[in-house]
């Protein structure tokens, strides 16, 4: 009798390390807007073009590292990604001008391709068993969730005391400092030779790109990077600027919420707290139900939650509330979104088509974070920016459901 995989393994535990690191500043940065762009000058779409080409670059070099690490070895990768990262945070340290500035913000995209899902969860769905493969992939994705809690507070502290210059070079130091838990990560795989690897994935592509079902995953997962990235980027100052002084005293006191600064960073957190739990839940349905159903779902409540706020009077209140039905649905739709992809198409090459996939989300994100800052600039607003993003959780709940869930190639 074959003995039983644990869920935790080595693999596992190194992956969430990288991911809640690598999260952790990625969901900081919308905290940085407005001290950067007061400091300079700069319009808020200039800050926000920063950000969006960071998301691009992050789609972009996704199938990129994927493939690396398919290459040459997930550590390697990895290893790549976090230099990568580590020398965009010096660099935009240093930026003193807009163009400077969202040049540097590519390196730091490119090296979050290297330090997150794609190649994280490819190298633990490739580690688990198929019994524990949902779930351990919906733990390493709430291991992002777990850095978005700490990221955004962790830099308003920092803030307090320290130029945002500082902070940056801090952060940077943490992502190098990660990489001593690299040994650890220790995958039982067999090594492709060159001639199996490049012949695999020519025909594991082809298939991929001729089933109407991939393309269906592509453009889904487009309105999942919208509404994320905009929220990451714009939700602190959205909330500074709508809800005006918060009055001493009550439950918000009591949280330690006593201006709207610290409130926005207090939302970033709490969706990612309760992203934790949601995350865990998918990966434990993904496991006993259907994946493209629960997506529909899960992209039907963030489009009902996001429309509800919108027409509700803004208050601190609602604004927690908001925080909370959206965290619980927020990164949901990463395990299962590479679970169906593992599914369908096996594992050997599933960081590659994974970071394709991912690169749509990416799309989402650069426009949701750049439409954000241009709309802003033109009509002091938000509103509009909201209302397309639930338009497209609309679109990307409908487009799931024609998705044939059937083994192409074997686990």
């Amino acid at each position: 009798m074959q003995k039983s995989t644990p869920l935790m393994t080595p693999v596992l535990i190194v992956g969430c390390v990288i991911i809640l690191i690598s999260f952790a500043i990625r969901a900081s940065f919308g905290v940085f807007q407005i001290p950067i762009a007061d400091e300079f000058g700069w319009a808020r779409s200039e800050f926000s073009m920063a950000i969006a080409l960071q998301n691009l670059a992050w789609g972009i070099g996704q199938p990129i590292f994927g493939a690396i690490a398919e290459k040459i070895g997930d550590r390697k990768a990895i290893i790549i990604g976090a230099f990568t990262y580590a020398a965009g945070l010096v660099l935009s340290s240093a930026a003193v001008t807009p163009t400077a500035h969202q040049f540097y913000e590519i390196l730091i995209g490119f090296g979050i391709a290297g330090t997150g899902f794609g190649v994280i969860l490819a190298v633990v769905g490739r580690a688990s068993s198929d019994e524990n493969r949902s779930m351990s992939l919906a733990i390493a994705t709430a291991a992002g969730s777990g850095g978005q809690v700490i990221g955004a507070p962790m830099a308003e502290w920092l803030l307090t005391s320290l130029p945002w210059q500082s902070v940056f070079l801090i952060f940077a130091a943490m992502i190098l400092a990660m990489l001593f838990a690299l040994p650890f990560m220790r995958a039982p795989t067999r090594p492709a030779t060159k001639a199996e690897l490049e012949e695999s994935m020519s025909a594991i592509l082809k298939k991929a790109f001729s089933d109407p079902s991939y393309t269906l995953i592509f453009l889904g997962f487009f309105s999942c990077g919208y509404q994320l990235s905009f929220v990451t980027a714009h939700f602190p100052a959205f909330v500074t600027e709508i809800c005006g002084p918060i009055a001493a005293g009550g439950v918000l006191h009591d949280l330690g919420i006593t201006t709207t600064s610290r409130l926005g960073a207090v939302a970033i957190s709490l969706i990612g707290l309760a992203n934790i739990s949601g995350t865990l839940i998918a990966g434990w349905l993904g496991n006993r139900y259907s994946k493209k159903y629960l997506l529909a779902a899960i992209y039907t409540g963030r489009t009902l939650v996001a429309a509800a706020f919108i027409m509700v009077p803004m208050t601190p209140g609602t604004v927690l509330l908001f925080s909370v039905s959206m965290g619980a649905l927020w990164l949901a739709t990463v395990p299962l979104t590479s679970g169906l992809i593992a599914h369908i198409y096996g594992l050997r090459y599933m960081g590659t088509l994974y970071g394709i996939v991912f690169f749509s989300h990416q799309l989402g994100s650069f426009l949701g974070v750049w439409l954000g800052g241009k709309m802003y600039d033109i009509y002091g607003s938000y509103t509009a920016v909201w209302w397309v993003g639930v338009g497209v959780g609309a679109f990307s709940a409908i487009v799931h459901l024609p998705v044939k869930e059937r083994r192409l190639v074997p686990a």
